[in-house]
């Protein structure tokens, strides 16, 4: 079984997701460098050159066709707009929602230009908040409260939940 960690931007899919398959002893996989390495680029520079809607197809191709096996897998906060590759992913492990509040992704994300974050002309990175918290939550499994918590009490509270 897969472990798939989504969330916003800044919610500790990367940090909590490598830290989680060290102590359960599976593969690690960040779908970010997964796509980065497939396209020989950044996220940013997909997003930049050729628009937000062909980085998400890149994303949906990519991410439908990874064929994991007992792996944590730190998601593009993204990929939920992508309802075929949130299928695919559902079907292959369990779906945990890193739940953070937005004033802490705020403060997390310093980097929003050269990050890779899709974000339409015209919103805000609490428009993207906002939009994504119901498409998180519709296909998680589990929501995992990572508010005010350090990256210990984030992996016991997974770890308690699966």
């Amino acid at each position: 079984m897969n472990i798939i960690l989504i969330g916003m931007p800044g919610a500790g899919k990367s940090t909590l997701g490598v830290l989680l398959a060290k102590t359960l002893g599976m593969d690690f996989v960040d779908t970010d460098i997964v796509i980065q390495q497939a396209e020989g680029r950044l996220l940013q520079d997909i997003i930049d050159n050729e628009g937000i809607d062909a980085f998400m197809k890149i994303e949906e191709r990519i991410v439908c066709g990874l064929k994991l096996k007992n792996c944590v897998v730190a998601t593009g906060g993204s990929i939920v707009y992508s309802e075929k590759a949130m299928n695919v992913i559902k079907e292959e492990g369990k779906v945990l929602y890193l739940h953070v509040p937005y004033e802490e992704i705020e403060n997390r994300i310093t980097n929003m230009t050269t990050r890779g974050i899709v974000i339409r002309k015209g919103m805000s990175l609490k428009d993207v908040y906002e939009e994504r918290i119901p498409l998180y939550i519709k296909y998680s499994d589990k929501v995992i409260d990572c508010s005010n918590k350090n990256i210990e009490q984030c992996i016991s509270e997974i770890i308690k939940n699966i």
